[in-house]
């Protein structure tokens, strides 16, 4: 099976509205089984592979998601372009909410995820090259059709990655700034990390749904489920022709 392009969803982001022709995949890998099935079918006349990484009913919290077994199960169904769509925070002035970015550098500040395929006794110990942690000829591709489909979108920055569920203090988005951070969000690793050892070309798209904690022009707002919701399907308007010319390229 010849898959175009593989999209993983995040919060807020549990479907692809024109994927046509939909068939649904529940893969079982050596890893086990992924947040939840695959739905493949056609978007813009090429064969696209969806799945939501929070699961279609948000039920997997950042800490708990297989990612290996969502990445091997989007590689057996034969997936060798992945874009991820990352519900993320804006740390720094120019990644406001309801933009799109591309970043192309990371920080991971996870603890206790699984975050190799080189875990299992008797495994290939992988040291992949991880300098830059996004595909560049990928994120140029994203780039280049969001440009041709009028679509904004911020190229560079750096996604820090926390723990999670929770959101982070004041005093961590300090932290983060000072280290170099503009976005934070908190499923970027392991997952970016597992892709590169599987071979797999991965970018994010990131879409910011909130100012970090302090961040912002109103540094006491205080953050609501429905305004990053509101913000994330606003921001989305611009996926869907971002995707169609990413596939036509």
């Amino acid at each position: 099976m010849t898959i175009e392009l593989a999209v993983i969803g995040g919060t807020g982001v549990y479907a692809l509205g024109e994927l046509a022709g939909v068939e649904t995949h529940q893969p079982v890998t050596p890893y086990g089984a992924p947040s939840g099935p695959v739905r493949v079918g056609l978007y813009a006349g090429r064969r696209v592979a969806f799945l939501a990484r929070h699961g279609e009913g948000h039920s997997l919290p950042p800490h708990r998601i297989n990612y290996r077994a969502n990445l091997a199960a989007l590689k057996a169904l034969g997936a060798q372009r992945v874009l991820a769509l990352n519900t993320v925070g804006g740390i720094t002035e120019a990644y406001g909410p309801r933009v799109l970015a591309c970043p192309d550098q990371l920080i991971d500040y996870t603890w206790g995820r699984i975050s190799t395929f080189c875990e299992e006794p008797g495994s290939e110990v992988l040291h992949v090259d991880f300098g830059d942690p996004y595909t560049p000829a990928l994120r140029q591709q994203v780039l280049a059709a969001a440009a041709r489909a009028g679509v904004a979108v911020v190229d560079g920055g750096c996604y820090g990655a926390t723990q999670g569920p929770r959101l982070e203090t004041r005093a961590e988005i300090a932290r983060m700034r000072r280290d170099g951070c503009d976005l934070v969000g908190m499923t970027g690793m392991p997952e970016a990390g597992l892709a590169r050892e599987l071979g797999l070309d991965y970018a994010c798209l990131a879409i910011v749904a909130n100012w970090a904690a302090g961040a912002g022009p109103d540094v006491d707002e205080v953050i609501t489920l429905q305004d990053v919701l509101d913000n994330v399907a606003a921001a989305m308007a611009g996926v869907p022709p971002l995707l169609r010319s990413l596939l036509v390229e």
